[in-house]
This record gives C-alpha cells, structure tokens and sequence, in this order.
C-alpha cells in the first residue's frame, strides 16, 4: 500500500463544545499510543473519509500534525447513530519498529463449485482475523480462495489462509472461516381437506336443521305456555 497522508490541527475545544467543529466541516480526534501523552487533534471531516475508505483500520498513516510526521494507525472510528455521519476518530501513533496487535478484514475470492451447482449454500463464520506484525507490514485484507468447496461441509479453516510470514495469526487457527452448509427446503403446510357431503347426505342434514327449528318450547323439553282462561259472562 502506498503512503498515506493526513493533515491534522491541535485542537483546545472539547466535551460538546466539538459541535462547532463538526458544523465547520472539521472532524475531532485524539491522538494517543504508548509512551505517547494523549493529545486532542481535528481533521478535515471530508479529507478523512477518503483516508479512511483507502487505509481501514490497518493501513499505516503518515499524520502531519505541526510540522511533524507522525505513523499512526486509525482506530474507535464513531458515526452519528442517526445521520451515519463520523462524528469522532482515534489515531494509535506507532513506533514503527515494535509489533501491534489488529484485526484485519477478510475478503472472499474465487465461486465455489458447491454453490454454482446449487449444492449447498456459503456459511460465513469470520470476517476478520486478528494478527501481530510491525506496523508496515500489516495486510489491507486477507482473501480467502472458496473456489475448492465442492461439496456439503466443505470448508476452508484459518489455518488454511495464506498470508506473509511476517504476520503473525492470534485466532484460533482451527476455527472455520467459511463453510459449504445444505441448502433449506421451505415444507408445504398442508391445509386439512375441505369435507363436502354427498347430494343425499346435505339433504338430510338440511331436513333436520329445519326440523330442529320447527319444534315446540315442549319438544325441546322447555314448559308450554299456560293459555289465557277466557272469562264466562
């Protein structure tokens, strides 16, 4: 990866006051690592979205701060929970010549065969690895090539990735980073068959449902009304 370069201003405006800044375009952040006293910084909010795209969280960065060069590694990126806009970042300083601990993103390559031929389906368990190494020799990414998964449980473990000798792997190397699983089969919900009665039997059904209704209080086993006597003159 090529150099990359970031601009950046002491600040003395903190807590909500930052508000201000983000209003001006300018983005806040501190700068902090060992044996390095935390220092509050600000940077164009445009200029460090490009850095950002380019370099992640594991592309060594050359921050410019009044006059001097300092190798820092951008970390704890925060966004606006609403806007997703970048509300605040981290600046690791390194010492160029003492290993740091990161995570580096994984990136799949290759198709495999498995799920071209609709096999099965690809299971994602990891998306990134976490590494030791010098700063400078920090991979981007890491790809993993799918394209010998051929069949249901195949599957490429981290212990299968290829990456530099100058790297050195802190995950599990027997963990499963993408899996060929079975395809799913939605089941049929059967709904219970609709009875229809033969022609005799509706006929039936519907004599006695007018029969029912054509009977008497008494017949239903309820007392009859007692009849009015009439009066004899």
């Amino acid at each position: 990866m090529d150099k990359i370069s970031l601009t950046a201003k002491s600040r003395t405006v903190v807590g909500r006051k930052v508000k201000k800044l983000r209003i001006q375009g300018l983005l806040p952040g501190n700068i902090y690592g060992k044996k390095v006293k935390s220092q509050a910084v600000s940077v164009d909010e445009k200029v460090f979205r490009g850095v950002f795209a380019t370099a992640g969280e594991t592309g060594l960065v050359d921050l410019m701060l009044e006059g001097k060069k300092l190798p820092v590694l951008i970390h704890n990126v925060s966004y606006h929970p609403i806007t997703n806009q970048i509300i605040h970042a981290d600046f690791y300083q390194v010492d160029l010549k003492e290993k740091v601990t990161a995570n580096v993103p994984l990136a799949v390559t290759g198709e495999a065969p498995a799920v071209k031929d609709k096999t099965g389906v690809l299971l994602t368990n990891l998306d990134e690895l976490q590494v030791e190494a010098l700063p400078q020799d920090l991979p981007d990414r890491i790809e993993v090539d799918i394209s010998g998964l051929v069949k249901i449980d195949d599957a490429v473990k981290v212990t299968d990735l290829k990456v530099s000798d100058k790297i050195k792997i802190l995950t599990d190397t027997e963990l499963e980073v993408v899996k060929i699983g079975p395809l799913t089969v939605k089941e049929k919900i059967e709904e219970p068959p609709v009875v229809i009665p033969a022609e005799g039997e509706a006929a039936e059904a519907q004599v006695e449902g007018v029969a029912a209704e054509g009977k008497t209080a008494e017949d239903q086993g309820q007392p009859a009304p007692q009849e009015k006597k009439e009066k004899q003159g």
